[in-house]
């Protein structure tokens, strides 16, 4: 297994949405372990702790939308840290809510595009996060990364998008929750889509296969974006936005193990655990050996748990 220098990054994103408690993800991915099992994988780990969100004058053209200008200083923090840490290692962005997607995933691409290269994004979720600020409902901006990085308007005073996703390069896995409008947005799009139903008739390989044949056939980079709820909540309850019938635990580690298998994960976000909503850390512990499945741990390898 080749070596990666692993970069992780606390982003305690809390304003893309109402309910608190994410900004406590970061310390709780560090506490279940996630340095040690990259380490015990002979992995080089560099932790940089925290970050803040960079200043920004706060915008009156920002609608009904729930703290904006914090979220625009997090887009522009992340914009910079993800480019740079691109060029030195693998960055894991440890969230925080998924509004955190605006700053990484914008940042890798703009990664690519100097390395003359395409930018692929699987995104691991029951929602589609396809809104703009005016197509939200609830105006929680942790719905609206991958409207955002493909380079939809009405982000007024976000950083602009200089390098968009394409969308036939963005994947979702696991959608089981998309409202009216999110959903004409997307069938207006190339981005390929897979539900739940789909994902139970034709099993999640299948189409996770394809989506990597096509990465392999650009020579890209490919940034995963893993939501808490992507996963069923009766294995991962500490998420503010449950959704029944999500991935079981083996769905989960056969993506990440056909991850690694791949070669090509060059980012990853793991978002929207809110340790408050846990059960003693149960949540948290089950994406950090996700997280350690998509760096290599193999199931022979994978440690039995005990939550009593």
């Amino acid at each position: 297994m080749a070596q990666k220098t692993c970069i992780l990054i606390g982003a305690p994103v809390d304003s893309g949405k109402r309910r608190m408690g994410c900004l406590m993800g970061p310390d709780s991915y560090r506490t279940a372990g996630l340095g040690e099992a990259l380490t015990d994988l002979g992995h080089r780990v560099m932790d940089l702790g925290n970050l803040a969100p960079a200043a920004h004058r706060p915008d009156d053209n920002c609608g009904p939308i729930h703290a904006p200008n914090q979220t625009i200083g997090w887009t522009n923090r992340l914009i910079r840290v993800a480019e740079d840490t691109m060029a030195r290692g693998m960055p894991i962005f440890l969230g925080g809510d998924h509004s955190l997607s605006l700053g990484s995933v914008a940042g890798v691409a703009n990664y690519a595009a100097s390395q003359s290269r395409e930018q692929f994004v699987l995104w691991l979720d029951a929602h589609s996060d396809f809104h703009t600020p005016a197509s939200t409902n609830s105006g929680n901006l942790h719905g609206t990364p991958l409207g955002y990085v493909t380079g939809r308007g009405g982000f007024g005073g976000f950083p602009k998008v200089t390098n968009p996703v394409a969308q036939e390069n963005i994947c979702i896995l696991g959608l089981r929750s998309v409202d009216g409008p999110e959903r004409a947005a997307l069938e207006a799009t190339n981005i390929h889509r897979h539900d739940m139903r789909s994902i139970d008739e034709t099993g999640i390989a299948a189409p996770l296969a394809a989506f990597l044949e096509r990465v392999e056939k650009a020579d890209g980079l490919l940034h995963v974006s893993l939501d808490v709820d992507f996963l069923d909540p009766s294995f991962a309850p500490a998420v503010g936005t449950t959704v029944p019938g999500g991935a079981t635990i083996r769905e989960a580690h056969l993506v990440m193990e056909m991850l690694h298998d791949s070669g090509f994960v060059s980012s990853l976000d793991l978002v929207e655990l809110n340790p408050f909503l846990d059960e003693r850390g149960r949540t948290a512990q089950v994406m950090v050996d996700l997280a350690a499945s998509a760096l290599g741990r193999r199931v022979f390898d994978r440690p039995t748990r005990a939550y009593g």
